[in-house]
Order: structure tokens, then sequence, then C-alpha cells
């Protein structure tokens, strides 16, 4: 018996075999798990956070932007306030001399509290004239 062969049919013509699409070569290095497993890791750790790191880091406090008209005297009081702070070592803004104005408010009993407001006349709302 005539050894026939098994991958190709006999009756396939060889004009054919030409117009059979040909097989993708393998790249001549492949790419294992193991290569690409330190840039998922990485990529991973970007985007996802443990939980316990979630815990720690505080959360982003949402900033409001307003503008007012402050008396020229307690103007100046914000500007001694600065200075006092700064002989004491500490730098200090005065956005952050108001909220700590407003902090300490915030502590007194309410006959204190109820004092300290009497003591701040009313302004007028609005822009200030210019000088």
């Amino acid at each position: 018996m005539p050894s026939a062969n098994l991958s190709e049919p006999a009756s396939v013509p060889a004009a054919s075999k030409a117009k059979q699409p040909r097989a993708v070569r393998p790249s001549a290095k492949p790419a294992t798990p193991a290569a690409s497993e330190p840039i998922i890791k990485e990529a991973l750790a970007a985007t996802v956070k443990p939980a316990s790191e979630k815990l720690l880091k505080p959360r982003k406090v949402k900033l409001v932007r307003d503008s007012f008209t402050i008396p020229k005297l307690e103007y100046l009081m914000l500007e001694a306030l600065k200075l006092r702070a700064g002989a004491l070592g500490t730098s200090v803004k005065k956005n952050e001399l108001i909220r700590a104005g407003i902090k300490a408010l915030a502590a007194m009993s309410d006959s204190h509290f109820s004092t300290a407001i009497k003591t701040v006349q009313a302004s007028k709302t609005g822009h200030s004239a210019k000088d």
C-alpha cells in the first residue's frame, strides 16, 4: 500500500495550497507571565490601595473661597499677631490666624463668647471705598 500524507488530503490541487493562510510564527521572545508580573503589580499598586492605607490617609478637606471687609484697626491687629507668632518662632498666615480665632471662639463658654461678640462692631458689607 502506498504511503499517504496524512496532513494533506490527496484531492487538494497544488494551486489551492498557495492560497491557504500562512501559519503565524511565534515571536522570538515569547511573553512569559513571570516577565510581565512586576509590571502588573506596579499598575495594580498605583490604582488599588490597601484597606489599611485608606484608614491612615486623611480625607482631603474641601476649601471654600470667600471675601469679607474688615476694619483697618483689626487688619493691623492681624499683622501684629503675625509678627508676634514670628517672634515665638512660628510663621503664620492671615487665614491661619482667622481660623485659629474661630477655633478659640468655638471653645469659649457661652458667656465669654457673648462678651467677645459684643466687643466687635458691625461693619458695612460690600467692597470698601478706595482711600
